[in-house]
């Protein structure tokens, strides 16, 4: 994992029928896969915050001009390898998400929403200062942009889901509850990571019923559309027992620095993930997440029975992510055979 990566034949892990595993910079790898060949885009790219001190997230990134010069270039091949119809998924943070927009519209793509996964134990990003001031205040919610590759000239939507299955998001198979055919909303909400059969009291969701049910008696809790926890640590972990364990500052709040093996510093929970995937994903379709981290993503992917495709450039996380991918494949496997 120390050698220099080979621009031309970068190292490839996974088994090739369900994952593939690509240990390469984004940009250079995407040039090299086949126009209109991925199904869905699924991705967690950088946020241009310079967070952490981390170098993928810094230098030319953590201006707004280079941020949104860098959501334009990765964007651009995305739409190059996505099929007509195919939807894009991107996290991005609040600070810098009009940027990632107007890169990511910039390249072609239509912007076709914008959701807002809801939670209640982000980690300030500011310090605490003398007379109770700071510079910034405790993130509760991460935007994620929702684009489309444009349809073929002259083709209705309805002709080209019915050719291609692409185009259109799936409504039911994201539905908290299909029986009653409920839209799902474009506002995720997360739990604790404490909550079990009670909330705790700063939960989310907790709040928003506890106002729901003060103004309308009897009515159905609005926050059970959707929600999701952020990632356990059990989560992270899950298939990394082999990994070596280290502390991390980023995690010291909450764990009393505690060695973890998966030390990426932003996992998306699988909940979620998974959800992603469902709603842009067709069935059997291919996924590519261009920026894997600890492969949430891909995880996600091969829990639903989409085919998956990473790149990631850090050597610190391909292990990580191979573990990870690997564990859920299994889990997978053994979930389809109980079915």
């Amino acid at each position: 994992m120390s050698r220099a990566l080979d621009r031309t034949r970068p190292p490839l892990y996974g088994d090739l029928s369900s994952w593939a595993l690509i240990h390469a910079d984004a940009l250079a790898f995407l040039q090299v896969v086949p126009t209109s060949s991925v199904d869905a885009v699924i991705s967690d790219p950088p946020y241009g915050l310079a967070f952490a001190g981390e170098s993928w997230d810094g230098e030319y990134l953590a201006t707004g001009e280079g941020f949104q010069a860098f959501s334009t270039a990765w964007a651009r091949e995305v739409h190059r390898v996505l099929r007509p119809g195919g939807y894009l998924a991107s996290f991005g943070a609040t600070r810098t998400m009009h940027r990632l927009v107007a890169g990511v519209e910039d390249a072609g793509l239509e912007v076709r929403d914008q959701l807002l996964w809801l939670y209640s134990t982000g980690v300030p990003k500011g310090r605490r200062m003398p007379n109770g001031l700071s510079s910034a205040l405790k993130p509760a919610y991460e935007p994620i942009l929702l684009t489309r590759k444009p349809l073929p000239p002259g083709r209705t939507l309805t002709q080209h889901v019915r050719e291609t299955g692409l185009g259109a998001i799936d409504i039911e198979g994201t539905s908290a509850d299909p029986q009653s055919r409920s839209w799902p909303t474009n506002v995720l909400l997360a739990h604790e990571e404490r909550c079990a059969e009670t909330c705790g009291p700063r939960c989310t969701v907790r709040v928003i019923d506890e106002i729901a049910e003060s103004e309308r008696r009897g009515a159905r809790p609005v926050s059970r559309l959707f929600y999701s926890t952020k990632a356990t640590p059990t989560e992270r972990e899950a298939g990394c027992e082999h990994l070596p364990k280290t502390k991390s500052e980023i995690f010291s709040s909450k764990s009393g620095g505690r060695p973890r093996a998966n030390q990426h510093p932003t996992v998306k929970p699988l909940d979620l993930c998974r959800w992603l995937v469902r709603l842009v994903a067709p069935r059997g379709g291919l996924v590519l997440d261009p920026f894997t981290g600890s492969g949430s993503i891909g995880c996600a992917a091969v829990l639903e029975g989409r085919q998956f495709i990473g790149i990631e450039r850090d050597a610190r996380y391909v292990p990580i992510a191979r573990a990870r991918l690997a564990h859920w494949t299994k889990a997978a496997l053994a979930e389809g055979s109980q079915a």
